[in-house]
């Protein structure tokens, strides 16, 4: 092992890394993350300024969502042949930030601009340049998975970090936008709302992206990449790793269709109709993300640290998976026989007071037990995949982490792409046909129970899927512990040779 970094390596092949580098590079991560937020309300910008339908909305995220899938085995390519001054991986974070950066603020500032005729073709073109620079950039995530650290007990660690930041960012921006909202009328009365959002994205992603750049430099190295030597890669590698590594299609199955249900549960749709329309006041919403945020980050840390790091990251996920399932459950029959109309103490618009009688208490205990459970399932995939790129340095002796990020992505993103169009078609089909239900919607029981089952049913049918999945996941922690052996045995021989 003389030509290997002593500073990282262990006697047994085992490279580990500082704690603060982990937790530096899943901000790269939280860069993505939030411009991923920030377009998530892009049917809302089509519907109010573009001047496209609520399906055709819906759609068009979808479509955009399988251009940026069809993108992950091209990058991936790219991303493993890539191996310069600079690394493997720290080009693509820089260069797709930038071009998030820019086309970003294009498709939010100029398209309400141009003639109506042009502007949908326009934001098409734009968005399709955009996905480019979203690809590149998030296939980082995985790839550099496995140069950061082989250890068992480290490696779940970066769930941990990215589960605080995601939980941070998603409840931060959540409070944010329903202050916006409520402060321009809704989401499709002024495009200032999209500028004010894009900024706060926009700069938070390019500091995210430059800890996260800093954070993976000294394991971007060729000695950290798989067996430390050279490993041609030909798209046919594509092929022969879909079809022979068990652990990235079962992998695959579990993450898009979890992937996929809780898409459309966090649709913003969701709590404008449950909290302000069914309870009957949107402005508590903020208060309760920010409540629950922070208890659900610390069950999420001691789960992962807990389950994944004793128990191997499999059985990580089938806890989390069951533990999902039963809350959402109950929260169903919460929404269905309690008073959700007690939520509150004010009237629609009156503020964030809160009313802590039983269905507050139950709906955030149950929701902050569910966000527990739910950032374990989440938040574990990542390391995971990284376990699965080993298992193909094991089984057939190539280190191709992009091609097995983008391989999980593609099929990943195929599928979740479906969840804005699935929840516009629902929702045209009980009549909103031009525009998603906004602030102040009217109350119906087809809207309710609609409602109920695209936020709480489709997540027990997606977690019932990670539960078949995992039964013939082969990656135990036991045969992870087989392979790290294998693959230091590997790279001893190569050392003294």
């Amino acid at each position: 092992m003389k030509t290997l970094s002593s500073k990282y390596y262990g006697e047994n092949g085992i490279h580990r890394v500082p704690l603060w580098r982990i937790a530096g590079f899943a901000l790269n991560n939280s860069s993505t993350n939030l411009y991923m937020f920030a377009m998530s309300f892009v049917a809302y910008y089509l519907g109010g300024f573009v001047g496209v339908g609520t399906v055709v909305a819906g759609s068009f995220s979808m479509f955009m969502r399988i251009w940026d899938g069809v993108t992950d085995p091209f990058v991936g390519f790219m991303v493993d042949k890539t191996n310069g001054k600079f690394g493997k991986n720290r080009p693509f974070m820089i260069i797709g930030n930038v071009i998030l950066l820019v086309t970003s603020f294009v498709l939010f500032h100029v398209t309400h601009l141009l003639p109506t005729a042009v502007r949908f073709p326009f934001f098409i073109v734009v968005s399709a340049i955009y996905y480019l620079g979203y690809t590149a950039q998030c296939v980082v995530t995985k790839s550099a998975q496995s140069c950061l650290t082989n250890d068992p007990k480290q490696r779940p660690l970066f769930a941990i970090f990215d589960g605080i930041y995601n939980t941070i960012i998603f409840a931060g921006l959540q409070i944010i936008v329903t202050k916006l909202a409520i402060k321009y009328g809704g989401f499709t009365a002024d495009p200032k709302l999209f500028h004010d959002l894009w900024m706060i994205a926009a700069i938070a992603s390019a500091i995210c992206c430059a800890i996260a750049v800093f954070s993976i430099a000294p394991k971007d190295r060729n000695e950290f990449f798989g067996t430390g030597q050279a490993v041609k890669v030909t798209f046919k590698d594509y092929w022969e790793v879909l079809k022979n590594n068990r652990a990235i299609q079962m992998l695959v199955v579990s993450a898009s269709t979890d992937k996929l249900t809780l898409s459309m549960k966090n649709n913003a749709v969701m709590m404008i109709v449950l909290i302000g329309t069914v309870a009957g006041n949107y402005a508590v919403n903020g208060t309760l993300t920010g409540m629950i945020s922070i208890p659900t980050t610390i069950l999420m840390m001691l789960g992962i640290g807990g389950l994944a790091t004793r128990l191997g990251q499999r059985k990580a996920m089938l806890i989390g998976s069951w533990g999902g399932i039963i809350t959402n459950v109950l929260l169903i029959l919460l929404w269905l026989f309690g008073n959700p109309s007690s939520l509150h103490n004010g009237i629609q618009g009156d503020g964030a007071a809160l009313n802590f009688g039983f269905f507050t208490i139950a709906y955030l205990a149950l929701n902050i037990i569910f966000g527990g459970f739910t950032g374990i399932t989440g938040n574990i995939v990542i390391p995971m995949t990284a376990d699965c790129a080993d298992y193909e340095v094991y089984r057939s002796g190539k280190y191709v982490p992009g091609l097995m990020g983008t391989l999980f992505s593609f099929v990943d993103k195929l599928i979740s792409s479906f969840a804005p169009m699935l929840v516009s078609i629902a929702y045209a089909a009980i009549g909103f046909k031009e525009t998603l239900p906004d602030v102040g919607v009217a109350y119906s029981d087809t809207l309710f129970y609609t409602t109920l089952a695209l936020a709480y049913g489709t997540v027990i049918f997606g977690l019932g899927c990670n539960l078949v999945a995992m039964k013939f996941y082969p990656l135990t922690k036991e045969k992870m512990e087989e392979i790290q052996a294998e693959i230091a045995s590997i790279k001893a021989k190569a050392a003294n040779n």
